[in-house]
């Protein structure tokens, strides 16, 4: 993660990060300290697969948390109400590609989920789309050549 660039989220998406970052420090840390305290009642330690994996996850749990530190002290939230002239964060897109329309939603990294629509202004598709408006055609280049976008609609 760059340390200079911020983290896109919407108002919605700051509380979810919120909400992780407290459940991770308060539920989670308990119960992976417990299981560690369990797996240390066994005794011997070389041979304790179960401290081994308890102490793996307590060192995901950790980065985990810091990560959500990191991001939660970079976070900008994004205006999702204005009525937007050109595709930026917190856009919704209608575009339509070889005679097949999508809708994309324009979030930050932190909520990126392309199954749902959710595309990042980092994406490939994001870049492609950020700053055009409606009519304009974008070029989108791929493994496979090169994709046209037109764009139907910004909201």
């Amino acid at each position: 993660m760059n340390a200079d660039k911020p983290v896109y989220v919407s108002a919605e998406g700051l509380k979810k990060l919120e909400s992780e970052l407290e459940e991770l420090r308060t539920a989670k840390r308990a119960e992976v300290a417990e299981r560690i305290h369990n797996a240390m009642e066994f005794g011997d330690f070389s041979e304790n697969s179960e401290l081994e994996q308890a102490k793996n996850d307590q060192a995901f749990l950790e980065g985990r948390i810091q990560s959500l530190e990191q991001m939660l002290k970079k976070a900008v939230v994004i205006d999702q109400n204005g009525h937007h002239e050109h595709v930026e964060i917190g856009s919704s897109v209608l575009v339509e590609s070889e005679g097949e329309r999508t809708t994309y939603k324009i979030v930050g990294s932190a909520e990126a989920a392309p199954g749902e629509g959710r595309i990042s202004n980092e994406s490939p598709v994001g870049k492609a789309l950020m700053g055009h408006r409606s009519g304009e055609v974008v070029k989108l280049s791929v493994p496979a050549g090169t994709i046209e976008m037109r764009i139907v609609e910004v909201s």
